[in-house]
């Protein structure tokens, strides 16, 4: 039987390693976690970057991974707490955006400023309770390759942004957008598609 298991098996061990991972009453490790188990647990691309200003709230029970010369803006918040976070290569996150886990973005993936990727959601169906206290459900949300989300968009939880998409700016995205599409609005739909016959944009 594994480390893991033992720990997961006994729930008094399991808050108590909790407890000296992430800060109590906040969705942040600590700064031993930060400083000497995260940099051995979590990859870095040659030629990533990582700007001072982020706020990586990154934990050693998931997976976060940097490709090779892809960049995090400042004011940006990354977090693994309840999913992986994979980010390809020759990638950019733009400035203030927030990625929460579950999401895979893909490489030479384009992310404008303030925009919000979020894999978790808030229970909210017991009305006797707050959703802040309601069990969490997360989705994997993909961002494909090649595809440019503009600012201020938020991509909900569960969502696949097929390659080459182009997001409008300020969209919502709640469905799976196809490949080679252009979508727009709140909800996003798609306006365009590329139409390989005639190599032209379509309006749909």
């Amino acid at each position: 039987m594994s480390l893991l298991t033992i720990v997961k098996s006994n729930p008094r061990l399991k808050k108590f390693v909790h407890w000296l991972i992430v800060q109590t009453g906040k969705s942040a490790p600590r700064l031993w976690v930060r400083w000497f188990v995260n940099p051995f647990i979590h990859k870095r691309g040659r030629g990533s970057v990582v700007r001072f200003y982020s706020r990586m709230d990154l934990f050693p029970f998931n997976n976060f991974e940097l490709g090779a010369y892809s960049v995090i803006e400042d004011f940006s918040a990354i977090n693994n707490g309840v999913g992986d976070v994979i980010i390809g290569h020759h990638t950019g996150v733009g400035l203030s955006n927030t990625i929460i886990g579950p999401v895979t973005i893909g490489n030479y993936v384009t992310m404008a400023q303030h925009i919000v990727l979020s894999g978790l959601n808030h229970g909210f169906e017991d009305v006797t309770l707050s959703p802040r206290l309601q069990k969490v459900v997360t989705r994997q949300i993909t961002v494909c390759d090649d595809v440019w989300i503009g600012a201020n968009s938020v991509i909900t939880a569960g969502v696949t942004i097929g390659r080459h998409s182009v997001i409008g700016a300020g969209s919502v995205v709640t469905k799976d957008i196809p490949e080679y599409c252009v979508a727009v609005g709140n909800p996003a739909k798609v306006i365009k598609k590329y139409n390989f016959e005639t190599a032209t944009w379509d309006r749909v």
